[in-house]
This record gives C-alpha cells, sequence and structure tokens, in this order.
C-alpha cells in the first residue's frame, strides 16, 4: 500500500477505536459504580476504581426487587411485540411493496407520517384503549400498543423492494394466490429483514419506560426497565444499587446483538436502500 492509504487507513482506525472506547465508558463507569460504597459513588471528585469491591450491591438489589418477575414480564412482551410486529408489518410492507392498488402512496405516507410524530401523542389514545378493555395493569397491556409498527413496516418494504420480479411473476404462473407468494417465497427470501424487524423491536421493548408506567400499577407487573426506575428515589438514590440493578437488567440485551449483530448490521444498512 502506498503512504498515504497506510495514513488514511490509520486515521480511520483511529477515529473508530476512539468511538469505541467513547461508547464503552458509560459502561465501564456503571459496572465500577455498581461496585462501591454509596459514600464513594458521590465522593467529588469522584472515586473511578472502588478501595474494595463490593459485589453484595448485587445480592441486595436481587433481594430488594422482583427480578424474576421482571424477566417473565419482559419475555412475554417481547414475544408479543415481535410476534405481532414482524407478522403485521410483512403483510403490510408487502402490500405496499409488490401489490399495485389505488392508494397505496397515500397509504405509504400515512406510515411514514406515523414515525415522523413524537410518540407520546399516541399515549392518551392508547391508554383509553387499554382502560376500555380492562387490561390495565396486565401484562397485555404492555404488549398491544407494539405489536403493529411503522417503522417495521419501512424496513420490511425495503427488502420486498430488493426481490426481483421474477419470482413473483414465476409463482403466479404456477398458480399460486397472494398469501401463498407472500408466506411461501416472500417471507423466506426477507428472513434477514424478518430477524432484523425482531431486533429492532426487543430493542425498542426493552428500553421502554413511560406506558409500562402509565398503564401498570404493581411493580408484579412491570418489565425491567419501568421496574428499575423504582430505585431511583425523589430526595436520595442509592446509586450503587440502582448501577447493579441496570447490569443484571441489560446483560440479555448484550447476549442478543452479540448472536445477531449481523442482522443488526444488514438492517440498519438496508432501511436506506432504495430499488
Amino acid at each position: 500500500m502506498s503512504i498515504k492509504t497506510k495514513k488514511n487507513n490509520f486515521i480511520i482506525h483511529a477515529v473508530l477505536i476512539i468511538g469505541s472506547v467513547a461508547m464503552l465508558l458509560p459502561f465501564i463507569w456503571m459496572f465500577l459504580t455498581s461496585l462501591k460504597t454509596l459514600t464513594e459513588s458521590t465522593t467529588i471528585p469522584p472515586t473511578i476504581i472502588p478501595k474494595r469491591m463490593r459485589w453484595k450491591n448485587y445480592t441486595d438489589v436481587w433481594n430488594l426487587l422482583p427480578f424474576p418477575k421482571f424477566y417473565l414480564n419482559t419475555i412475554l412482551m417481547l414475544i408479543g411485540r415481535i410476534a405481532g410486529s414482524v407478522f403485521f408489518s410483512a403483510m403490510a410492507a408487502y402490500a405496499l411493496a409488490r401489490i399495485k392498488f389505488p392508494g397505496r402512496n397515500l397509504f405509504f405516507m400515512i406510515v411514514l407520517l406515523q414515525m415522523m410524530v413524537p410518540g407520546q401523542i399516541f399515549i392518551i389514545p392508547q391508554y383509553l384503549l387499554v382502560a376500555k378493555l380492562g387490561w390495565l395493569n396486565t401484562v397485555k397491556a404492555l404488549i398491544v400498543p407494539g405489536i403493529v409498527s411503522a417503522f417495521g413496516t419501512f424496513l420490511l418494504r425495503q427488502f420486498y423492494l430488493g426481490v426481483p420480479d421474477e419470482l413473483e411473476e414465476a409463482a403466479i404462473l404456477d398458480g399460486c394466490n397472494r398469501w401463498q407468494i407472500f408466506w411461501k417465497i416472500m417471507m423466506p427470501l426477507t428472513k434477514s429483514g424478518l430477524i432484523a424487524l425482531g431486533i429492532f423491536t426487543s430493542l425498542f421493548a426493552w428500553k421502554d419506560l413511560m406506558w409500562p408506567l402509565i398503564v401498570n400499577m404493581s411493580i408484579e407487573k412491570m418489565p425491567l426497565s419501568s421496574g428499575l426506575a423504582s430505585l431511583q428515589g425523589q430526595y436520595s438514590t442509592n446509586f450503587p444499587q440502582l448501577m447493579a440493578g441496570s447490569m443484571i437488567a441489560i446483560w440479555p440485551m448484550l447476549i442478543i446483538f452479540i448472536i445477531f449483530q449481523k442482522q443488526f448490521i444488514q438492517g440498519i444498512a438496508t432501511t436506506g436502500s432504495k430499488n
């Protein structure tokens, strides 16, 4: 390689390394804080390395909050939201990408409009709907608002636009109807997109804080995000316990990202493509 190319590669890698370290610093600080005493966590100037590793913070916060219930509620919420979002978004995306019907562009504009509007606008209508169904303070209230996704419709539409028309035409000649084309041909061909949407949906659901606090009053019905919010005091907060609880809460999502990082990155790249 030429000297100029080596210099450019060095600059690029240096910037990437700096960015990676900057992204890791909050997690490192959270882990170190989870091993401190309350005094060390509030000392000014701050203490970076705790004098003594206080692993007891993890057992204390585990005994303080019903983490098994939090995990169960979170898993049920993820399963319901992922299944609903993937299935309904796939059907809507296929119709908007592959079926020509009057008003198709208008419906797609409505989907894009929903993505541009802040989600807080829909909280009151969603709350009234859940209340009339009698689902307040239940796990079902955590699932229902997330079973339809405008973002998922947009994401999968990009995948369906990339499928060659010849495959669909061949299926029609073989006698397949629209449902058979969608289920047996389009869905398998866009499996990476479905996995990417499932990962995105799980990320959005995992960090959802406001909605669970609005519809659920009992801590036994809360997911991890809103359950950890109970550690935040009005006047004082035990930061080591809060950070220990956060460490307990994030490890499943880290494992999911490590396993499906290829599909996750591919999903981000595909959202900007147009065919």
